[in-house]
């Protein structure tokens, strides 16, 4: 049986096959319940995982409900501000609450998200010899990486207290160019309305045996989120055994082959969008053939989501979350909308099969697989098994991002990183860019000509 991407190692925890921690656990350890556990860069004691806010339709406050030493804020180009509260937990590794996001002009912030943060890295071979949960199973909180400054560049590195490890210089937030926000010619190319953008950037490394994962959170300043982990680190140089054609040929010749696998990402999001409970929507197009004279039609058709859904990413097809109470100043109401990006959707098994769930809110429903969350016996401990036709009332939204590896002689020595994710783009969250210059102000709705 092929040890895959570790060397050997104990099983921890149950399920499937599990990896290695590494030598940073002693044996004790590995067999110990985790316990989550984050610390500020003063070594203080860790805080009180916090509780989820109440769900009201009151503004913002404008400093998130959590001590100084776990609190991010940061205002970017153009006036945009984030602000959010982190903690660290042995399992789900980095994971952001409190999520606001205050346009320029805005007096108060808009609530987003309660939580965000990783659910589930599940790594299947595809000789069936091994397959693991990263999260639940291998000890991914365990696995945080000391940074060097040169890997935060421009940044602030945080002490995190790691429970049975101890201090590690492990969260990066920092802020990074990305070209061009907008731009704009007048008609008559007199003018040029253009911006260059700033990220705000959280993250941290992971590693996982010879993996190492980079959970990256990006918030931009016209309010996008964007989630990403990039895999890197190294290919195991105890799997160049895949002769059954289930690998790629690595080195002079083919005296390796480097077993062929699958990452699937799973995200977990709580939103709350202006403290209000929120509706899940599902939006499909469908193209009609030109007929006659004319060129092809489009229909868009609209469906409130209000069952516990298991969905398929399809051409044309998208999904939001819409805010229950909140409003733009043209009366719209307000909305995030979920962006997958490339994914390869892996049918090994019922939880990866589907792109998207919505579930109902439950506080043991944790992880997307081998979930350890302590639900009543007969819950299933995988996302699928929870989508059993419940009334959504406060739903829950995993996204599962998969990339199928075939190794190439690139991803040798160190490999390159390779990136997953999502976005997840503001939708009538403000009546018009957030970023507009004050002299294009006046065009909302009805844009001027030769502008």
């Amino acid at each position: 049986m092929s040890t895959q991407s570790h060397p050997s190692g104990p099983q921890a925890r149950r399920g499937r096959s599990t990896r290695t921690r590494g030598a940073v656990l002693t044996a004790a350890a590995l067999l110990g319940t985790a316990t989550a556990a984050a610390g500020p860069a003063t070594g203080a004691t860790a805080a009180t995982t916090p509780q989820a806010p109440a769900r009201a339709a009151a503004p913002a406050p404008a400093t998130p409900d959590c001590s100084a030493a776990y609190r991010i804020t940061q205002k970017l180009d153009g006036g945009t501000t984030w602000r959010m509260c982190w903690r660290y937990d042995t399992d789900a590794g980095l994971t952001l609450d409190r999520i606001t996001y205050q346009p320029p002009g805005a007096t108060a912030p808009i609530k987003v998200l309660t939580s965000a943060r990783l659910a589930q890295i599940h790594v299947p071979y595809d000789d069936g010899g091994a397959e693991y949960d990263d999260l639940t199973g291998a000890g991914f909180g365990y696995g945080l990486q000391n940074l060097k400054p040169a890997e935060c560049p421009g940044g602030t590195l945080t002490t995190v207290k790691v429970a049975e490890v101890g201090d590690v210089k492990g969260l990066c937030t920092t802020t990074r160019a990305r070209g061009h926000a907008y731009r704009m010619a007048s008609d008559n190319g007199s003018k040029v309305w253009q911006a260059q953008a700033k990220d705000l950037l959280v993250y941290t490394v992971n590693k996982v045996g010879w993996y190492e994962y980079i959970t990256e959170w990006r918030f931009t300043a016209d309010g996008t989120i964007g989630a990403n982990v990039g895999a890197t680190g190294s290919l195991s140089p105890v799997d160049y055994n895949a002769t059954d054609g289930r690998g790629w040929p690595l080195g002079k010749g083919a005296r390796g082959y480097a077993t062929s696998h699958a990452h699937n990402v799973f995200w977990k999001l709580d939103f709350g969008l202006d403290g209000a409970k929120d509706r899940v929507e599902q939006f499909d197009s469908t193209v009609t053939a030109p007929t006659g004279g004319g060129g092809p039609t489009v229909k868009t058709k609209r469906t409130v989501v209000t069952k516990e859904l298991a969905g398929d990413a399809k051409n044309m097809r998208w999904w939001r979350v819409v805010s229950g109470t909140g409003k733009n100043a043209d009366g719209h109401a307000r909305s995030y909308e979920i962006v997958p990006g490339h994914t390869d959707t892996h049918a090994g098994r019922g939880f990866t099969k589907h792109d998207v769930y919505f579930t109902q809110a439950r506080a043991c429903e944790k992880f997307a697989s081998n979930n350890i969350g302590n639900c009543a016996a007969g819950a299933g401990d995988s996302v699928d098994r929870w989508v059993n036709g419940e009334t959504l009332t406060q739903p829950s939204v995993w996204v599962n991002i998969g990339f199928h590896h075939i190794a190439r002689d690139e991803d040798q020595q160190p490999m390159p990183v390779h990136w997953q994710g999502f976005q997840l783009a503001p939708r009538d969250v403000t009546a018009m860019n957030p970023l507009t210059p004050a002299d294009l102000a006046s065009q909302n709705g009805q844009p001027d000509l030769g502008s």
